[in-house]
């Protein structure tokens, strides 16, 4: 009765408006059924967007605690973050913050020991799954080997190195006790020993100063804080380093190598964000031989291995080196980021067939179980692993040693 009466009412007011009478029930009918549809639509509509910002929290939550898990982020065949084509490893209010890294090392910690410690992911990971096995073999038959072989896999040798090895290991098993752990460390350290390939400790040596290193590698690897590090290394050794800021895309990038300068006594030529790469390795070269510096280190910016007209901007800055330093640059070192496992075997194959890549910088092997790469990028490309990272200490980007890499990775805890 009560909507019948409210009904009448808006009949009434309908006609009062134009209605015809005979037409105001029925239109009062419509405009009621075509309210509550719209009420109806408004309700649906903030109900989808709350589960819309519900579901996203929870993948968020989910994702946050995966990553934590693993230590790892998901690939697609690029570094993390390499769809920004010149993004390097953070935007300016995130960028790194080179303060972080402690320039004094605590403690009397010595070299081998640092290494050990930054292994123990890799060690924890590959040595104790080996022991694994052997409580659940009694013999060194085919199931063992294949298990090896999953092992090591997932250690990233790579399909192509870890074959290799357990060819190798089969024709040397048979004398060999399977109750003696020691025995079969030993045989799989002197085969992982054979696939690293060694180069000179020390850097090359040019006819005239200064030594020109130019750094290069896809976003986020780490580069600029290698290049900071080295270039403390390098001016605690006397040397005078001036720093070439080429990154000219990334916001921020030449400031950040400028806190680098400033931190270990190196002097930084840069120009503004967005000049061309090639002016500043002119003016940086020309800086350094002026200057009388002993090492003259490049910075370029985050490169994605599969952007042609990027790699050919990376072969303009060489030449221009080049013409100003004769053979230069003299080291062109690829920083690749161990934690992305086989991505940076693959950054590693286009860097080297695109530029000339005469060695490796491999950061973040402290930060994963995966140090096998070390072995398959220096196996599977004949290229040498020249420095490693094994923490965020100066002193904990190391020379890499093969003898002293295996060692640490079979030392016991």
């Amino acid at each position: 009765m009560d909507f019948e009466l409210w009904l009448n009412k808006l009949s009434d007011f309908l006609v009062t408006a134009g209605v015809p009478a005979e037409d105001a029930q029925m239109a009062a009918l419509g405009l009621v059924f075509l309210s509550l549809t719209l009420l109806s639509l408004v309700l649906v509509i903030l109900l989808l967007k709350r589960n819309l910002r519900t579901g996203k929290v929870r993948d968020d939550v989910a994702s946050a605690e995966a990553v934590e898990a693993t230590g790892t982020v998901a690939e697609d065949g690029l570094a993390e973050g390499a769809e920004q084509a010149e993004v390097e490893e953070a935007p300016v209010e995130g960028a790194e913050k080179p303060s972080a890294v402690p320039l004094v090392e605590e403690g009397a910690v010595s070299l081998f020991q640092r290494m050990q410690k930054g292994l123990a992911k890799t060690r924890s990971s590959l040595v104790g799954g080996v022991d694994a096995l052997l409580g659940r073999h009694a013999r060194f038959d085919d199931e063992f080997l294949e298990d090896l072989e999953e092992l090591l896999i997932t250690a990233d040798f790579g399909m192509q190195t870890t074959q290799s090895l357990v060819q190798a290991l089969t024709g040397r098993l048979e004398g060999i006790d399977p109750s003696q752990t020691d025995q079969l460390h030993a045989v799989l350290g002197e085969e992982i020993r054979a696939r690293l390939k060694t180069c000179e400790t020390d850097w090359p040596t040019p006819d005239s100063r200064p030594l020109v290193i130019m750094v290069v590698g896809v976003n986020g690897v780490g580069k600029t804080t290698t290049i900071g590090k080295l270039a403390k290394q390098f001016t605690d050794q006397g040397k005078k380093v001036v720093l070439g800021a080429g990154d000219t895309f990334r916001a921020a990038a030449a400031e950040q190598l400028e806190v680098w300068g400033a931190r270990s006594g190196a002097e930084v030529v840069r120009h503004n964000e967005g000049s061309d790469p090639g002016a500043v390795a002119f003016d940086a070269a020309r800086a350094a031989v002026s200057r009388n510096a002993d090492v003259l280190i490049l910075d370029t910016a985050g490169r994605l291995h599969t952007k042609v007209n990027l790699m050919e901007e990376l072969k303009k800055v060489r030449r221009v080196v080049d013409r100003e330093i004769p053979r230069a640059p003299h080291e062109t070192l690829l920083v690749l980021d161990a934690t992305t496992g086989q991505n940076a075997l693959i950054q590693a194959r286009m860097f080297r067939d695109a530029v000339d890549v005469s060695g490796i910088a491999l950061t973040k092997l402290d930060g994963t179980a995966k140090g096998g790469i070390v072995v398959a990028i220096s196996s599977q490309l004949d290229l040498p692993v020249r420095l490693i990272g094994v923490g965020e200490g100066v002193a904990d980007l190391r020379p890499f040693d093969a003898d002293e890499f295996v060692a640490a990775l079979f030392a016991n805890n």
